[in-house]
């Protein structure tokens, strides 16, 4: 007998419906309809909870090699959510090309780092797209957020993309404009998200 027909019979079993089981495991009905119909399988920790409410072990609800891909499904997921959460992290980082102290300014013949608040050396067209720029990046973060805790995987395949293509026209942009601090500070955070990416995958 197959897991969704075990999980059917032991909830039949005690003449309940998909919606009172539901309630009794703290998931959906549709995960309860989803692992019924053979569509899906439960995680590790509803599975625990399954066979503490009928009284049974995992064992006699699973096979072993069943419940080893579950558990690889389960540790990819995290290590792919995990990512997620680090690729939107390095994507806030880019608030420090506005803070930190890249950009060069000259002063009584005496050239300092100031940040882009302070940046005055360098044509307004050019400091307005650093702005837009850096602002896209955060915005992208901020958004991949959303859809790490919305679990919207359609949404995060789009903010990579644009997060990707967002790091490498910074880059560009702040090479061209020989802002040499900023490039390399841009680099290592674009170098950082390709790293994670090739991890992800």
């Amino acid at each position: 007998m197959e897991f969704h027909e075990k999980l059917q019979t032991l909830r039949k079993s005690r003449g309940m419906t998909q919606e009172e089981l539901a309630e009794a495991l703290y998931v959906s009905r549709t995960a309860i309809s989803k692992w019924e119909s053979g569509r899906g399988y439960p995680s590790i920790d509803s599975l625990k909870e399954i066979s503490s409410y009928f009284s049974v072990s995992i064992d006699q609800l699973l096979s072993g090699e069943k419940l080893i891909f579950i558990a690889e499904k389960e540790n990819q997921s995290n290590i792919q959510s995990l990512c997620d959460l680090l690729f939107g992290i390095i994507d806030l980082f880019s608030i420090m090309l506005m803070f930190l102290p890249l950009y060069p300014k000259t002063v009584e013949g005496h050239v300092y780092c100031v940040n882009l608040w302070s940046y005055t050396e360098t044509a307004v067209y050019n400091r307005t797209i650093y702005w837009i720029l850096f602002t896209l990046l955060l915005v992208i973060g901020i958004l991949r957020f959303f859809c790490v805790q919305m679990k919207r995987e359609k949404g995060k395949r789009l903010i990579t993309m644009g997060s990707m293509a967002a790091g490498t026209l910074t880059v560009i942009y702040l090479v061209m404009a020989r802002e040499v601090y900023a490039a390399i500070l841009a680099f290592v955070l674009l170098a950082i998200k390709t790293i994670i990416l090739s991890v992800r995958k």
